[in-house]
């Protein structure tokens, strides 16, 4: 197995939901931690609570991976204890409202691309070189089951999703004879504050999307994305496609409410 004690990893959307969860099991193998979001509050108490179960070394920074100078900046501003950054995840990303392509608002439009798509690309473009130079390195891409099937309601988040399954295939060949790894863990129904964004804090309708089944946790996508990382050097795990038992395609989920 690879050993993640020591490895710096960055992780975006940190302060929640699979990003949250990562950064606890990245921290349980014993490793440093980047944690960014938007929100440096939100952000705090995951850092204490790492510390205080963990010991993690931390560094906790407000970063908006739309703003593609930030993103530069906040990656050049690393110091020499944090700069060698070993596994990039880029979990970042937002769902956006239920309407047809034709009638999304340009702010979901924006959102969405802005987020899912660019802002990959900018961390990427960000950390990737430093990863070519020293030869080593891992890009954990978390895309979902809407990067494979398109659903009513979700075109354009669907649209930004297949985006990021070909960024993660094309950017591996991009990366073809060097022994930077690249993957993806694309997950179905999970149970975060997903559906809460998407539907702008209506919290009932949120609810009715988890009502009556047993989603993933962010733990249980957590739990996959750091089995990527532990592969052995020379193995990469290009797609990891999990669902929840009650679910078998992208519509098609058991709400009978019985419990696993």
């Amino acid at each position: 197995m690879y050993n993640l004690a020591n490895r710096i990893v960055f992780i975006t959307g940190a302060s929640s939901g699979i990003g949250r969860s990562c950064a606890f099991a990245f921290a349980g193998a014993g490793a440093r931690l980047i944690l960014a979001a938007r929100r440096a509050e939100r952000l705090q108490p995951v850092v204490q609570e790492l510390q205080d179960r963990f010991s993690t070394e931390c560094l906790a920074i407000s970063l908006d991976v739309t703003n593609r100078e930030a993103v530069f900046a906040t990656v050049r501003s690393l110091n020499n204890e944090w700069g060698d950054v070993d596994i990039l995840v880029n979990n970042a990303g937002k769902a956006l409202g239920l309407s047809t392509s034709y009638e999304t608002s340009i702010e979901h439009l924006d959102g969405m691309m802005e987020t899912n798509v660019k802002g990959l690309l900018h961390m990427t473009g960000a950390i990737v070189p430093g990863m070519v130079e020293r030869d080593r390195g891992h890009v954990i891409n978390i895309g979902s089951t809407a990067g494979r099937w398109v659903y009513p309601g979700g075109t354009v988040y669907c649209a930004t999703k297949h985006a990021v399954r070909a960024i993660n295939e094309g950017l591996k060949m991009d990366l073809h004879g060097t022994q930077v790894r690249v993957s993806s863990v694309d997950p179905g129904l999970v149970e975060t504050e997903f559906s809460l964004v998407r539907f702008d804090g209506d919290a009932e309708r949120a609810d009715k999307v988890y009502a009556d089944t047993n989603p993933l946790t962010p733990d249980d996508v957590a739990e996959s994305v750091l089995w990527c990382a532990a592969r052995p050097p020379h193995v990469n795990i290009s797609e990891i496609l999990m669902m929840a038992v009650d679910q078998s395609h992208a519509t098609m989920i058991n709400r009978s409410g019985r419990k696993a």
